[in-house]
Protein backbone atom coordinates (compact mmCIF):
# COMPACT_ATOMS: atom_id res chain seq x y z
CA UNK A 1 0.00 0.00 0.00
CA UNK A 2 1.18 3.46 -1.37
CA UNK A 3 2.99 5.12 2.22
CA UNK A 4 1.14 8.41 1.10
CA UNK A 5 -2.03 6.71 1.12
CA UNK A 6 -1.64 5.03 4.39
CA UNK A 7 -4.54 6.27 7.25
CA UNK A 8 -3.12 7.77 10.09
CA UNK A 9 -4.48 7.46 13.82
CA UNK A 10 -3.68 9.18 17.00
CA UNK A 11 -2.74 7.44 20.25
CA UNK A 12 -2.30 8.63 23.46
CA UNK A 13 0.00 7.72 26.02
CA UNK A 14 1.17 9.02 29.31
CA UNK A 15 4.83 10.60 27.22
CA UNK A 16 1.35 12.21 25.08
CA UNK A 17 0.45 12.12 21.69
CA UNK A 18 1.82 10.33 18.72
CA UNK A 19 0.71 9.48 15.11
CA UNK A 20 0.91 5.77 13.79
CA UNK A 21 -0.34 4.05 10.63
CA UNK A 22 -3.41 2.00 10.98
CA UNK A 23 -1.83 -0.59 10.03
CA UNK A 24 0.87 -0.33 12.75
CA UNK A 25 -2.14 -0.17 14.94
CA UNK A 26 -3.72 -3.61 13.34
CA UNK A 27 -0.20 -5.50 13.45
CA UNK A 28 -0.66 -5.19 17.91
CA UNK A 29 -3.98 -7.10 17.52
CA UNK A 30 -2.30 -9.33 15.85
CA UNK A 31 -3.74 -8.32 12.03
CA UNK A 32 -1.79 -8.69 8.88
CA UNK A 33 -2.86 -7.52 5.26
CA UNK A 34 -1.61 -8.93 1.89
CA UNK A 35 -2.67 -6.09 -0.23
CA UNK A 36 -2.04 -6.26 -4.10
CA UNK A 37 0.62 -7.82 -6.24
CA UNK A 38 3.46 -10.14 -4.56
CA UNK A 39 6.64 -9.27 -4.74
CA UNK A 40 9.89 -9.21 -2.55
CA UNK A 41 8.70 -5.96 -1.01
CA UNK A 42 5.40 -7.26 -0.09
CA UNK A 43 5.70 -10.75 0.71
CA UNK A 44 9.14 -9.36 2.90
CA UNK A 45 7.12 -7.31 5.01
CA UNK A 46 4.99 -9.74 5.61
CA UNK A 47 7.43 -12.32 6.15
CA UNK A 48 8.92 -9.75 9.29
CA UNK A 49 5.30 -9.03 10.49
CA UNK A 50 4.68 -12.65 10.80
CA UNK A 51 8.15 -13.78 12.51
CA UNK A 52 7.43 -10.78 14.39
CA UNK A 53 4.03 -11.79 15.98
CA UNK A 54 5.58 -15.20 16.06
CA UNK A 55 8.26 -14.13 18.53
CA UNK A 56 5.91 -11.96 20.69
CA UNK A 57 3.48 -15.42 21.47
CA UNK A 58 3.77 -18.37 19.66
CA UNK A 59 0.38 -19.61 20.04
CA UNK A 60 -1.46 -16.72 19.66
CA UNK A 61 -4.13 -16.79 16.36
CA UNK A 62 -2.62 -14.47 13.62
CA UNK A 63 -5.32 -13.18 11.06
CA UNK A 64 -4.10 -12.66 7.60
CA UNK A 65 -6.38 -10.47 5.30
CA UNK A 66 -6.06 -11.26 1.60
CA UNK A 67 -6.92 -9.32 -1.19
CA UNK A 68 -4.61 -9.75 -3.92
CA UNK A 69 -4.20 -10.99 -7.76
CA UNK A 70 -0.70 -12.90 -7.15
CA UNK A 71 2.34 -12.54 -8.42
CA UNK A 72 6.00 -13.56 -8.13
CA UNK A 73 5.73 -17.41 -7.51
CA UNK A 74 9.41 -17.42 -5.92
CA UNK A 75 8.38 -14.94 -3.74
CA UNK A 76 5.10 -16.16 -2.55
CA UNK A 77 6.50 -19.64 -1.70
CA UNK A 78 8.98 -17.82 0.75
CA UNK A 79 5.99 -16.19 1.97
CA UNK A 80 4.00 -19.70 2.16
CA UNK A 81 6.89 -21.25 3.90
CA UNK A 82 6.93 -19.15 6.76
CA UNK A 83 3.39 -19.05 7.65
CA UNK A 84 4.15 -23.00 7.15
CA UNK A 85 7.04 -23.35 9.94
CA UNK A 86 5.60 -20.21 12.39
CA UNK A 87 3.91 -21.79 15.78
CA UNK A 88 1.49 -19.80 15.15
CA UNK A 89 -2.11 -20.79 13.82
CA UNK A 90 -2.71 -18.79 10.79
CA UNK A 91 -6.80 -17.69 10.18
CA UNK A 92 -6.89 -16.44 6.89
CA UNK A 93 -9.52 -14.27 5.42
CA UNK A 94 -10.29 -13.66 1.56
CA UNK A 95 -11.70 -9.99 0.86
CA UNK A 96 -12.43 -8.52 -2.69
CA UNK A 97 -10.30 -11.33 -4.68
CA UNK A 98 -7.71 -13.89 -4.04
CA UNK A 99 -6.55 -14.59 -7.37
CA UNK A 100 -2.75 -17.04 -8.36
CA UNK A 101 -0.56 -17.19 -5.82
CA UNK A 102 -3.10 -15.23 -3.49
CA UNK A 103 -5.43 -18.00 -4.07
CA UNK A 104 -2.94 -20.40 -2.40
CA UNK A 105 -1.99 -18.25 0.49
CA UNK A 106 -5.38 -18.26 1.52
CA UNK A 107 -5.78 -21.65 0.95
CA UNK A 108 -2.97 -22.31 3.18
CA UNK A 109 -4.48 -20.77 6.36
CA UNK A 110 -5.13 -22.82 9.16
CA UNK A 111 -8.81 -21.55 8.96
CA UNK A 112 -10.21 -19.82 5.92
CA UNK A 113 -12.67 -18.04 5.91
CA UNK A 114 -14.68 -15.58 3.18
CA UNK A 115 -16.41 -12.33 2.14
CA UNK A 116 -19.73 -13.52 0.44
CA UNK A 117 -18.99 -11.55 -2.08
CA UNK A 118 -15.28 -12.26 -2.60
CA UNK A 119 -14.31 -14.37 -5.32
CA UNK A 120 -11.04 -16.62 -5.60
CA UNK A 121 -8.94 -17.58 -8.97
CA UNK A 122 -6.51 -20.50 -9.85
CA UNK A 123 -4.43 -21.39 -12.95
CA UNK A 124 -1.45 -22.78 -14.06
CA UNK A 125 1.62 -21.07 -13.25
CA UNK A 126 2.46 -18.24 -16.39
CA UNK A 127 5.31 -16.74 -17.84
CA UNK A 128 6.11 -13.43 -17.88
CA UNK A 129 7.02 -11.59 -20.76
CA UNK A 130 6.00 -10.95 -24.33
CA UNK A 131 7.27 -14.26 -25.37
CA UNK A 132 9.67 -16.76 -25.50
CA UNK A 133 13.10 -16.53 -27.22
CA UNK A 134 16.50 -17.91 -27.54
CA UNK A 135 17.69 -21.76 -28.29
CA UNK A 136 16.02 -24.97 -28.94
CA UNK A 137 17.94 -26.13 -25.82
CA UNK A 138 17.23 -22.71 -23.47
CA UNK A 139 13.63 -22.75 -24.57
CA UNK A 140 13.69 -26.50 -23.13
CA UNK A 141 14.85 -25.80 -20.37
CA UNK A 142 13.15 -23.15 -19.54
CA UNK A 143 9.25 -25.05 -20.27
CA UNK A 144 10.95 -27.93 -17.59
CA UNK A 145 11.46 -25.13 -15.42
CA UNK A 146 7.70 -23.61 -15.71
CA UNK A 147 6.39 -27.45 -15.42
CA UNK A 148 8.23 -28.06 -12.70
CA UNK A 149 6.84 -24.94 -10.79
CA UNK A 150 3.34 -26.41 -12.04
CA UNK A 151 3.75 -29.47 -10.24
CA UNK A 152 4.61 -27.91 -6.95
CA UNK A 153 1.66 -25.25 -6.82
CA UNK A 154 -0.49 -28.28 -8.10
CA UNK A 155 1.06 -30.55 -5.22
CA UNK A 156 0.30 -27.42 -2.62
CA UNK A 157 -3.19 -26.88 -3.62
CA UNK A 158 -4.08 -30.84 -3.31
CA UNK A 159 -2.81 -30.69 -0.16
CA UNK A 160 -5.20 -28.01 1.40
CA UNK A 161 -7.87 -28.54 -0.63
CA UNK A 162 -8.25 -32.21 -0.21
CA UNK A 163 -8.32 -32.80 -4.33
CA UNK A 164 -5.94 -35.12 -6.06
CA UNK A 165 -3.46 -33.47 -8.33
CA UNK A 166 -5.30 -34.66 -11.28
CA UNK A 167 -8.67 -32.93 -10.59
CA UNK A 168 -6.32 -29.42 -9.74
CA UNK A 169 -4.88 -30.31 -13.08
CA UNK A 170 -8.55 -29.77 -14.73
CA UNK A 171 -8.95 -26.70 -12.84
CA UNK A 172 -5.76 -24.73 -13.58
CA UNK A 173 -5.46 -26.00 -17.26
CA UNK A 174 -7.16 -22.13 -17.03
CA UNK A 175 -8.51 -19.36 -15.19
CA UNK A 176 -11.43 -20.71 -13.12
CA UNK A 177 -13.20 -18.70 -10.49
CA UNK A 178 -14.90 -19.97 -7.45
CA UNK A 179 -17.82 -17.74 -5.77
CA UNK A 180 -17.62 -17.89 -2.08
CA UNK A 181 -20.01 -21.05 -1.82
CA UNK A 182 -18.46 -22.57 -4.71
CA UNK A 183 -15.19 -21.75 -2.87
CA UNK A 184 -15.92 -23.73 0.20
CA UNK A 185 -17.77 -26.60 -1.59
CA UNK A 186 -14.53 -27.15 -3.69
CA UNK A 187 -12.68 -26.82 -0.56
CA UNK A 188 -10.39 -23.73 -0.90
CA UNK A 189 -12.55 -22.38 1.73
CA UNK A 190 -13.97 -23.46 4.81
CA UNK A 191 -16.63 -20.62 5.73
CA UNK A 192 -18.31 -17.57 4.57
CA UNK A 193 -18.55 -14.70 6.93
CA UNK A 194 -21.92 -14.05 7.29
CA UNK A 195 -23.96 -10.64 8.15
CA UNK A 196 -24.77 -10.30 11.70
CA UNK A 197 -27.91 -10.56 12.50
CA UNK A 198 -28.32 -7.50 14.50
CA UNK A 199 -27.04 -5.46 11.43
CA UNK A 200 -29.75 -7.61 9.13
CA UNK A 201 -32.03 -6.64 12.06
CA UNK A 202 -31.48 -3.21 11.87
CA UNK A 203 -31.20 -2.42 8.49
CA UNK A 204 -34.65 -4.72 8.13
CA UNK A 205 -36.19 -2.09 10.74
CA UNK A 206 -34.50 1.09 8.68
CA UNK A 207 -36.40 -0.11 5.23
CA UNK A 208 -39.40 -0.60 7.06
CA UNK A 209 -39.06 2.96 8.76
CA UNK A 210 -38.38 4.60 5.08
CA UNK A 211 -41.35 2.83 3.55
CA UNK A 212 -43.75 4.08 6.17
CA UNK A 213 -42.56 7.38 5.65
CA UNK A 214 -42.89 7.85 2.32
Amino acid sequence: MNPYNMPQIIKETSDGYFHLSVLDDLLSQREIYCLGEIDADSAGSLILQLQYLAAQDPEAEITLYINSPGGSVADGLALYDIMQTIPCPIRTVCMGTAASFGALLFTAGDTREIFPHSKIMIHDPLIAGQGLTGSATLLHTKIDSLMETRQILGELLARHTGKTLEEIYEKTAQDTWFTASEAVDYGLADTIIKTTETKSTTKSSEEKGDQNND
